[in-house]
């Protein structure tokens, strides 16, 4: 099992001020030129967003291109949404029934489990995300899933893929070496 260094864990929480999202020209947005490079490690809106028809033709081909990893913690938010339906509502049986197919036909080799070190990092780091901006109730949760998924990529040598502009920018000022790309 792996260690965690809470050593560097805690060099995470060193930053007291806040964060302010940045202009657009200032943050990785997918272009053309980014078809080609390392892997990516998917942000469970993505899934939502082709799910629904709503990725556009660049985005398409960059998952098309690149290898494409899936995060536990990913699929955990998928499987959430699965619990949280509303089981009399008629359209639940056929959302459970994409929602499986979509998280079965996820290559095992391809899914990425965080380890100990890399949990415990995020933890920090989401705390410190909470305490800059000042984030309560859902949007704790939500930020602990992205500093997982964000720190894995980091570590795997993985680029997140994401439309989750605000947080992923917040994620990037503290962690400037992380790769993201987003997209609209």
């Amino acid at each position: 099992m792996a260690e965690l260094d809470f050593d560097a864990a805690a060099r995470l929480a060193r930053r007291t001020a806040s964060l302010s999202r940045r202009p657009d020209a200032d943050l990785p947005f997918l272009t053309v030129a980014d078809l080609a490079g390392p892997g990516l490690l998917l942000d469970t809106v993505v899934y939502i967003d082709q799910l629904h028809g709503r990725l556009d033709e660049t985005v398409e081909r960059l998952i098309g291109t690149r290898h494409a990893h899936h995060s536990a913690m990913a699929i955990q938010e998928l499987m959430h949404t699965v619990g949280v339906l509303d089981p009399e509502h008629p359209d639940t049986p056929a959302v459970i029934r994409t929602l499986r197919t979509l998280v079965r036909s996820m290559p095992t080799h391809r899914i990425r489990v965080p380890d100990l070190d890399t949990l415990g990092r995020a933890a920090v780091l989401s705390g410190v995300l909470c305490r800059l901006q000042g984030y309560r109730d859902e949007h704790r949760r939500r930020a602990l899933q992205d500093c997982v998924l964000f720190l894995q990529a980091h570590k795997d040598g993985l680029t997140v893929l994401t439309r989750n502009i605000k947080d992923f920018d917040f994620l990037l000022q503290l962690l400037p070496q992380a790769r993201v790309l987003m997209y609209r």
